[in-house]
């Protein structure tokens, strides 16, 4: 069977099929209303088909993936009698947890190139002038072929740029040394946000969220988000991030018997919330154009509305469990949701979104020629894994287990801007101490030619000496010219770049 059973009625059943598991969905609903269950079975129905699933855990309930859940009772048998289901049984689903602060799962890291200005400025909140100077600053990289992993090194070029600010303008365009303090201002925000964690190598490497296990089962990875929700420029810059990188990766395949992949982004809003109309354009060509690389991406919120009309125009399997109107801004996302499904004449859908009790939900999938179906009102079925939250021991075991931990676990800092630097400065230290020894000898320390090698080199009481000025200019600079760009992915192919 390729069909997802979402949920069942007197008269008919919900299924989504899974040659259009591709064509992206929505989950929404008030809080409390079950929103978290129903992604929890369209996550544990994909991985049964052996389709890996990425999510983000804003809660830390969406954990119990990982663990069967308990004996079957009284309640949840007459649930399941109801629904017809007479094969449930408890059962754990293959899952990795990954945590970009690395507590709670596997560390999640990109480098600085591969996150790219566009995103970067966008977690860093600058200004169109500040992300203009940005990136003239990635450009200069760019062509001086200097990498740059994490924040030290980020730190460096900016440094650069900032004694350097008349020679890059002429030769790049204005930049300000009050736009680059900006920045830097910023990037110690970012810092001390916990994002220092986020930026360096390992980098996350796709293929480890594209597993199955041993069974054929996909694996579900589960992103650590109650402490990252809290952040949510760098929460929403991060899956966007982890989108277009799958866009830019994966070949053109078509429509498949079933997806490649599918992602699930918790609390969607915060996806779009502030972001300038460029970005926007970009993330709905992404959602667009992925479904063909064979990526469906489901998005979960309260309102409909909370997703841009043109992006939500795009989902065509809807799962909506109630909403209520108290107000004239919800009165107004109940009839935009009512008025997004395919009608049912034995339906008041608008009458419907506001009395469905918790678990109950009104759903209608794409089937034979991608066609949505009409709205039917069900009863959302329950999942085998736990619903709730896990125990750190249970964690702590699943994590142990994981065949990832080895590779993540242990962050890497080869040389980069930062090292590379720090050499230069002590090469250049050591060569101006040999200049001294190499002086005339029995000169006169406090004048001639030795006085004067003196002052120069070591400096004085009123100006720098030459050692001290190239140790601080040093350390604003990256090394040589290597003649080569980074490899980096800005938004992927979407904007333009090459990897």
């Amino acid at each position: 069977m390729t069909d997802i059973l979402i949920g069942r009625n007197d008269q008919a059943s919900v299924n989504l099929d899974a040659r259009y598991g591709n064509r992206h969905g929505m989950i929404a609903g008030a809080t409390g209303t079950g929103k978290s269950v129903s992604l929890m079975v369209l996550a544990e129905g994909f991985s049964k088909l052996g389709v890996p699933c990425f999510l983000a855990d804003a809660k830390g309930d969406l954990a119990g993936l990982s663990m069967p859940a308990g004996p079957a009772g009284d309640k949840l048998k007459a649930r399941l009698d109801k629904l017809g289901i007479t094969d449930w049984h408890p059962q754990a689903n293959p899952v990795i947890f990954w945590d970009i602060y690395g507590k709670l799962g596997h560390p999640v890291r990109a480098t600085i190139s591969e996150m790219g200005p566009t995103l970067l400025g966008r977690v860093l909140e600058l200004n169109d002038t500040q992300e203009g100077v940005l990136e003239v600053i990635f450009k200069v990289a760019d062509d001086q072929g200097w990498l740059l992993l994490d924040l030290s090194d980020l730190r460096a070029l900016l440094g650069f740029a900032a004694e350097n600010a008349k020679d890059i303008s002429t030769n790049y365009g204005l930049i300000s040394t009050q736009s680059i303090a900006a920045i830097q201002r910023s990037v110690l925000k970012l810092e001390q946000d916990g994002a220092d964690q986020f930026f360096g190598e390992p980098a996350l490497e796709l293929a480890d969220l594209m597993r199955q296990d041993m069974s054929g089962r996909g694996v579900i990875n589960v992103l650590a988000a109650d402490q990252l929700i809290l952040k949510p420029r760098l929460y929403s810059t991060f899956l966007l991030w982890l989108l277009s990188e799958l866009f830019e990766q994966l070949p053109e395949v078509g429509d498949l018997d079933q997806p490649k992949m599918v992602f699930f982004f918790d609390e969607a809003h915060l996806l779009f919330d502030d972001a300038p109309p460029a970005l926007m354009q970009r993330v709905e060509q992404v959602v667009r154009l992925i479904r063909s690389k064979g990526v469906g991406v489901y998005f979960c919120s309260q309102n409909p509305d909370d997703v841009p009309g043109n992006i939500l125009g795009q989902l065509g399997n809807r799962v909506q469990h109630a909403l209520r109107a108290f107000t004239p801004r919800d009165q107004k996302a109940v009839k935009a949701a009512a008025e997004t499904f395919v009608a049912n004449p034995k339906i008041d859908v608008t009458k419907a979104i506001t009395q469905l009790a918790v678990g109950e939900a009104l759903a209608s999938t794409l089937r034979e020629g991608g066609v949505p179906t009409p709205v039917e009102q069900v009863l959302v079925t329950s999942p085998t894994a736990r619903i709730g939250a896990i125990t750190e021991a249970e964690r702590s075991t699943i994590r142990q287990r994981s065949p990832v931990g080895g590779k993540y676990d242990t962050p890497i800092n080869r040389e980069s801007a930062a090292e590379m630097l720090a050499k230069r400065a002590s090469e250049k230290a050591d060569e101006a101490q040999v200049a001294v020894k190499k002086a005339p000898a029995g000169a006169d320390e406090n004048a001639g030619w030795g006085g004067a090698i003196r002052d120069a080199l070591l400096g004085n009481g009123r100006r720098q000496g030459m050692i001290e000025a190239m140790a601080k200019s040093a350390s604003r600079t990256v090394g040589t010219r290597i003649g080569q760009q980074i490899v980096r992915g800005v938004l992927g192919s979407i904007f333009g770049g090459k990897r």
